[in-house]
This record gives C-alpha cells, sequence and structure tokens, in this order.
C-alpha cells in the first residue's frame, strides 16, 4: 500500500520517512493521476478540516476514490462532538486519572504523534486516543474539575503546530509507524482488501470460538482479504478497512452498534448492518413484522403493566417472558402461574416498557437455520440443557450448562423449515442471520432472527467443515469488489 501525506503547502513537511511520498492539496485534488491511484491510505495534515476548505476536501474524495484517508470524514466530525468527547473522557476515565497522579497544575496540554507523546508515562493514553480518533497529529486538553482531569477537547493538528523541540520525536515516531505498517508481516503477501474481525476477548460466550476466529482469517486470507482482529478500542481505525465482520454480541445500546453504524458512514461492507442489529435484537420488533408478514409464531402477545389479564386468558400458563433486548436464554423467564407471572413481568418491565409474553411451546430441540445473502448453508439442531426448558441453562457464578448441538446436512431438514426460515430471515434483510425454529406436527414455528448468529468450530461447521467459513468471506470478498466496481 501507498502512503501519501497531503498538506497545504508540501514545503511544510520538515520530516525525512523513506516510502512516504508528499504532495499538495491542491495536487491531490485537481491532478487526474490521483484519482487514478489505487490501493493508497492518506495521511491528511492539512491546516484545516473545516466544511468545504481543501483540508475537509481531501479526506471526502480520498473516500469517494476508494483511498483510505487519516482522519476520514467521521473522524472529523467525531473531534467536533462534545458529547462524543465526554463519553471518551468517561471511558478512560481510569486511565486518564492514573497519567495525571501527581501533577500539581489545573490544565494539561497533551500533544499525540502517530499514538505517541514526548513523556514516555502517556503513551499509552496517547495510544488510546490514537485509536479512537486516527489522525497523525493530535493535541488534546484536559482541565481538573472538583479534584477529577476531565477531557475538554481534543483536536487535530497540522504540521506547522508542532512545537520546533518536538520535532526529533515527532521524525523518530513517524518513522517507527510507517515502517511497522509496511513490515509487520514476516511473508510479503499482498492482500486486495482489508478486513477488520470485531471480538471481545473477554467475553464469556461470545459468537464464534478462537478456532472459528482462525478458520475465518484462514478461509479470508486464501481469498486476499488481509483479515485482522479488532476490539473496541479500535474504533478510530475503521477507515482503515474495507470490511467489518462483527463477530460480539450485539446491541444497540453498545459499541457494536456504534461500529456498524461508522462502518457503515465510511462506506465499508459490514455485517452486521446496523439495520439488521436493530431490527434483530429487538424481540418486539420481531414480534410485529413476523406477524404484520404472516410468518407463524407462537401465540405472541406485547405485554404491559394494563394488560396482564389479557396475558392469563389469551396466553395461559406456562408462559414464556422476555425481555425485548435479550440474548443466550438470558432475559427470558418462564412462568408456571399468576404468581410467577406478575413477579417476572414487574422485574422486566422495570427495564422496558413492553415485554414480550408467548405461548410455551415444548420441544425436544430448536432448529437453527444459517442464512447469509439470502442464502441457507447449514442447518442445527440445538437440544434442550439437560433437565431444563432452554437451550442453555445458568448454573450460577457465572457459569452455564448447554445441551447439545447436531449439525444436519440440507437434504435431512424438512423444506418447510428451510423455506420458512428463508421468509423470516429475508425480512430483515440480506445479511448474515441464524433463524431459530420449532417443528411441531409438520408446523414451524418462528422463535427468533438472530443478526449475530453462533458459528464454533465442531458445532456449525461439522458439515461443511472449511466451506462454511469460506462461503461467508466470498460474501464479503464479492460486495467489496461490487462496492470498488461502482467508485471505477
Amino acid at each position: 500500500m501507498k502512503h501519501l501525506i497531503i498538506l497545504d503547502n508540501p514545503t511544510e513537511w520538515k520530516l525525512s520517512v523513506p516510502g512516504v511520498e508528499v504532495y499538495s492539496a491542491r495536487d491531490y485534488l485537481t491532478k487526474e493521476a490521483f484519482r487514478k491511484r489505487r490501493n493508497v491510505k492518506v495521511y491528511n495534515l492539512c491546516k484545516s478540516y473545516r466544511y468545504q476548505t481543501l483540508g475537509y476536501y481531501v479526506s471526502l474524495l480520498a473516500a469517494a476514490r476508494g483511498h483510505k484517508p487519516i482522519p476520514s470524514v467521521s473522524t472529523i466530525q467525531d473531534l467536533k462532538s462534545q458529547p462524543l468527547v465526554r463519553t471518551v473522557s468517561e471511558d478512560l476515565d481510569q486511565l486518564i486519572q492514573t497519567s495525571f497522579e501527581g501533577l500539581k497544575s489545573k490544565e494539561f496540554t497533551l500533544s499525540i504523534y502517530f499514538g505517541q507523546n514526548v513523556a514516555k508515562r502517556y503513551d499509552r493514553l496517547s495510544a488510546h486516543f490514537f485509536k479512537l480518533f486516527q489522525a497523525p497529529f493530535l493535541r488534546a486538553h484536559f482541565e481538573l474539575v472538583a479534584e477529577k482531569w476531565e477531557l475538554q477537547s481534543i483536536k487535530p493538528i497540522s504540521a506547522l503546530e508542532i512545537p520546533e523541540e518536538h520535532y526529533p520525536f515527532v521524525q523518530t515516531s513517524a518513522r517507527a509507524y510507517f515502517k511497522g505498517r509496511r513490515g509487520t508481516r514476516k511473508k510479503e503477501v499482498v492482500y486486495n482488501y482489508d478486513l477488520a474481525i470485531l471480538i471481545n476477548p473477554d467475553e464469556a460466550l461470545p459468537p464464534s470460538d478462537k478456532k472459528a476466529l482462525e478458520r475465518f482469517i484462514k478461509s479470508a486470507n486464501d481469498l486476499g482479504l488481509d483479515a485482522e482482529l479488532i476490539t473496541k478500542d479500535d474504533f478510530g481505525r475503521l477507515a482503515e478497512f474495507d470490511a467489518l465482520f462483527i463477530r460480539e454480541t450485539t446491541s444497540v445500546n453498545h459499541h457494536t452498534y456504534r461500529f456498524a453504524r461508522r462502518a457503515k458512514a465510511e462506506g465499508l461492507v459490514v455485517m452486521d448492518d446496523p439495520e439488521s442489529i436493530l431490527k434483530c435484537t429487538n424481540k418486539i420488533y420481531l414480534a410485529e413484522l413476523l406477524e404484520a408478514h404472516k410468518v407463524r409464531t407462537p401465540r405472541t402477545i406485547i405485554a404491559h403493566r394494563d394488560n396482564i389479564a389479557e396475558v392469563q386468558h389469551k396466553i395461559g400458563f406456562p408462559c414464556i417472558l422476555k425481555q425485548p433486548d435479550s440474548a443466550f436464554s438470558q432475559g427470558v423467564k418462564k412462568a408456571k402461574n399468576l404468581e410467577e407471572l406478575v413477579e417476572h413481568l414487574e422485574n422486566f418491565l422495570s427495564k422496558s416498557d413492553l415485554v414480550i409474553a408467548q405461548e410455551y411451546l415444548p420441544t425436544e430441540f430448536d432448529w437453527r437455520i444459517g442464512i447469509i445473502d439470502k442464502t441457507p448453508f447449514y442447518a442445527c439442531k440445538y437440544f434442550m440443557a439437560r433437565q431444563h426448558w432452554q437451550i442453555l441453562k445458568q448454573a450460577g457464578a457465572g457459569k452455564h450448562e448447554e445441551g447439545r448441538v447436531s449439525t444436519i446436512p440440507f437434504e435431512e431438514v424438512p423444506e418447510s423449515v428451510i423455506n420458512t426460515a428463508l421468509r423470516a430471515a429475508n425480512l430483515i434483510g440480506d445479511g448474515l442471520y441464524g433463524v431459530d425454529l420449532k417443528e411441531i406436527d409438520g408446523k414451524c414455528f418462528v422463535i427468533e432472527v438472530n443478526d449475530n448468529p453462533n458459528i464454533d468450530h465442531g458445532y456449525e461447521d461439522a458439515v461443511m467443515k472449511m466451506d462454511l467459513y469460506k462461503t461467508i468471506m466470498e460474501v464479503f470478498r464479492d460486495r467489496i469488489e461490487k462496492k470498488k466496481q461502482r467508485i471505477t
């Protein structure tokens, strides 16, 4: 990948960095040769990123050309957002307090050069800010408020704003950064596109285990995709990639949704896309959607404080109560009588004004049909946990028990199960979904559509093996190429 540094005036660049090309903003924006270049990363060091200035247009048109701008337009907007600045200050609070412990002043300005500061003690904090706000040079201002350090502002700076005494350090940081960018791989492998896989290393029940992630990366590499595992700290790096694959449990009020929205805004191919997260993670929406399109489900009522009698009368006992954003069998309760119904509803309604009440349909197992790009590609039977009515049984102290999983060849899956799953998933979109169904006397009942289905080694891949991972990565590759073709 070629690295271009763009400034208002190239004479402002006083550093010597091998392999980096330096151009004026006006040349980059107006000369035809730049429009045709591919596999380019653009480092925008213009004096101003204000709307419709040269600096703004450098990042904007770099994205339109399929180049990778740093900072991106989304990052430029984020740097202006005071609510986001406050959120970042809260998220990094412990690190901020630790970093500035012992300072005598009531104000402090932190200069960040490619994720580093001239003082080693601030390197961790600087690296976090650089990951969140990808800009070559940043300046963060902090104030001591009620005995606590708070971030007041963070903004990108131009090369002209670097103090003269910092230049030797900036020179070293820039050389290390660009050398690292070109030399991180032991093998000289040329990949066509970059794929970020978002994970949470500390998640107790992740959508994919370590071995599955390794197979995703291997399949991606085989198809020309340079796959990299990222975490929530890499939010600011999204513009570096061509696609985002979320392998962390999703939720709307969560960083996974912010990642999906940012990725879409940056023009990345993204699964799960933000619309799918919105639709699938709220069971109230799903219930209304499936009913409106006459997709069979267990008898369902949207419960609230004023219709408990209706739930009792129309659903009966036992009945299932679901928190709208429940996942992994958590936030789901079975009420055997009116007393339990009132108790569980009271608990759920303290968090949400509406709750799902559903008919209890006991079965030995649930079907799970995996669907991507509106095509089914795996089928599993998820059996109930031992002596339990759910697939996953909470055993206390963070422990759990799971029922066994049996992956089934498609020729052994009833056609009605596959067709019903497709009808449900196609109402959501064309992403990656896992549709859960119960089959009783030949009738199929959709339980839910999951936007972030489990894909674990030895389970969902038991029939297709590596072809399962390849199927998903092929969808990413094909969608990236279609986007690139539209740009050219």
